[in-house]
Parts: structure tokens; C-alpha cells; sequence
């Protein structure tokens, strides 16, 4: 599979607490990529990591590529020309990223003559185009509506018409449903899936609801502690979960059908990089752990293509009686 954009190795830390703990993974060009876990897990850091996005004290290793050319280390000037650009990302509160003061059409008509040159007539008559594109009714007149104006729902639409000005091969969606209401939500997911299928671009979901990535990615990483422990094609992850932790995140969904059961909720919580114990980091919370999973931290282990996991159990599955 050629990749779009490879991180490996990628390590993160504040002020001495490791946040990231090795993260390898990869997007296809125009794959839909799931990214899954529990809040605390490092979902998002991983990505504003990659685009250089995090302050300063963040002390940052391993590597980022973007078709072969290396990110982590790269200049403010070259950083602009990728971010907004080539890798776009929208996060989960719409209300925190547009500016208050600024009228829609001139936040859109910014980044078209940021990361496109264009200006003038042009520009807002490309952001007309883009609020069309994501749905916005009567776009002419939104164009000079202020965010407060538009429901949490549209202003969202506002972010991924921001995000689409920049024509990007990458779009990160970091939680971009959690502040819409059930409807809203599944109409943003329709739109990301819409403009993927329309525009070619790759897509990473960043979200901690495993409904949402079963009808919206081919492919599913999940994260836990900073590290990515498993990852497969979509239906495989939910037909056959090699970790025990991805296991226990589909114990916790209800059945669509049959009978009702009671949920199955992992116990304890994820562990503060300040405080993250010896070996695996989900032992503690593991039904199944053995004293070895505290000794060292388990590498992933291929089971079928493209489906790993980082469990010494899946190790140990593979070994021949």
C-alpha cells in the first residue's frame, strides 16, 4: 500500500511525561482511517504533533513524512505551505476555531489567498462555491453572517469549507460530531464521506464512538497509553478484535439486535503519562494479564494482512501447539 502521509516511531513529551510512546502508522491516498480510544490516549496529540502544531516545551521524536519528505524539524515557512494545505484539520468545537469578530466569507477568502492565491471577486466567489459544496443554504447571504449567527451544526460546515479551500490531499477530523446534536452528526458524517468520495482525499477520524468508524472508515488504528496496539481493515476489527482492549471497546456498545444484555464497561482509567505503569499500560485494566505483560512493552504482531496487535497474547496465539 503506498502512503500518503507515515509516522513512525513518533514519541511526545511534556515536561518529562512521555505522552507518546512510539506511534507507527500510515494513510493511503483517498483511505478513510479510523483512529479510536478512550480520552487520555494521545489521539489527537499524535496528530498535532505531526503538523507542528504542539507549544514549545514539547520535546518531539521519531519521524513524519509526507510522500517521502520529513515534517517533524521542518521550517515555520514550509509547516505553513503543508498545513491548511496539503494536510488540513477540523477539531471537534467549531465555536473556538472561527473568530468571532470576523464574517464568515473573509475567515474562508483568508485561507483561499493563504494557500491558493486568491483574492478579490475570485475568492468570494470560491467561498460561495465551498458553502454550497458542504450545504449551506442561501451561501451568498452566509458569506456575510458572523459564527455566532449559524447553528453549531453549520458553523462546523464553515470549518470543512475552510479546510476544502486549501484543496487538501489529507483532512484530519478530530472529533468534528461531538458537539452536535445525534441528527447534526450523522449529516457532518455523510458530508465528510460525500466530499471523500467526491475530491479524492484521504481522511483521518479521530473519535472515541466505534459506530461512527464502522460506517464511515476502511480501516481502524486504536490507541491506548500513547502507543497504537491494534489495527485492521474495519470489518475485520469488529468480526475478529485481537486486544483485549479493543475487545473490551465493543464489549461497552449495545447490540443493534437481539436480545438486550448489560454493557460491559472496562474498569479503572487510562494512566497519566506521568504515571504509566511497567510493561503494557492496559494490564492493570486486563481481565486476561499474565505477570510477563508487566515486564516489557509487547511489539505488534502481524496477524493476517494488514491486522496487528500489540498483546502478548496475539504472540503467543500465533505459536504452534
Amino acid at each position: 500500500m503506498s502512503e500518503l502521509i507515515a509516522i513512525h516511531g513518533l514519541t511526545v513529551a511534556f515536561d518529562g511525561a512521555t505522552a507518546l510512546r512510539g506511534v507507527d502508522l500510515s494513510v493511503a491516498p483517498g483511505e478513510a482511517l479510523g483512529l479510536v480510544g478512550e480520552s487520555g490516549c494521545g489521539k489527537s496529540v499524535t496528530w498535532l504533533a505531526a503538523l507542528g502544531l504542539l507549544p514549545g516545551k514539547a520535546r518531539i521524536g521519531g519521524s513524519v513524512t509526507l510522500h517521502g519528505e520529513e515534517l517533524l524539524g521542518a521550517s515555520s515557512a514550509r509547516l505553513d505551505r503543508v498545513r491548511g494545505g496539503r494536510v488540513a484539520m477540523i477539531f471537534q468545537d467549531p465555536a473556538s476555531s472561527l473568530n468571532p469578530v470576523h464574517r464568515i466569507g473573509r475567515q474562508i477568502t483568508e485561507a483561499l489567498a493563504l494557500h491558493r492565491g486568491i483574492g478579490g471577486a475570485a475568492a468570494r466567489a470560491e467561498a460561495r462555491r465551498l458553502l454550497d459544496q458542504v450545504g449551506i443554504p442561501d451561501a451568498a447571504r452566509r458569506l456575510d453572517a458572523y459564527p455566532h449567527e449559524l447553528s453549531g451544526g453549520q458553523n462546523q460546515r464553515v470549518m470543512i469549507a475552510m479546510a476544502l479551500a486549501g484543496q487538501p490531499e489529507l483532512l484530519v477530523a478530530d472529533e468534528p460530531t461531538t458537539a452536535l446534536d445525534v441528527t447534526i452528526q450523522a449529516q457532518i458524517l455523510d458530508l465528510l464521506g460525500a466530499l471523500r468520495r467526491e475530491t479524492g482525499m484521504a481522511l483521518v477520524l479521530i473519535t472515541h464512538d466505534l459506530g461512527v468508524v464502522a460506517e464511515t472508515c476502511e480501516r481502524v488504528a486504536v490507541m491506548y497509553a500513547g502507543r497504537i496496539v491494534e489495527t485492521a481493515a474495519t470489518a475485520r476489527l469488529f468480526a475478529d478484535p485481537a486486544h483485549p482492549y479493543t475487545q473490551g471497546l465493543l464489549g461497552a456498545l449495545p447490540p443493534f439486535d437481539g436480545p438486550r444484555r448489560p454493557l460491559a464497561a472496562i474498569p479503572g482509567s487510562v494512566p497519566e503519562p506521568a504515571a504509566m505503569p511497567p510493561g503494557c499500560a492496559f494490564a492493570p485494566r486486563c481481565g486476561l494479564a499474565q505477570p510477563a505483560c508487566g515486564l516489557a512493552l509487547p511489539a505488534a504482531v502481524p496477524l493476517g494482512p494488514g491486522h496487528s496487535a500489540a498483546c502478548l497474547r496475539a504472540a503467543r496465539a500465533l505459536v504452534p501447539a
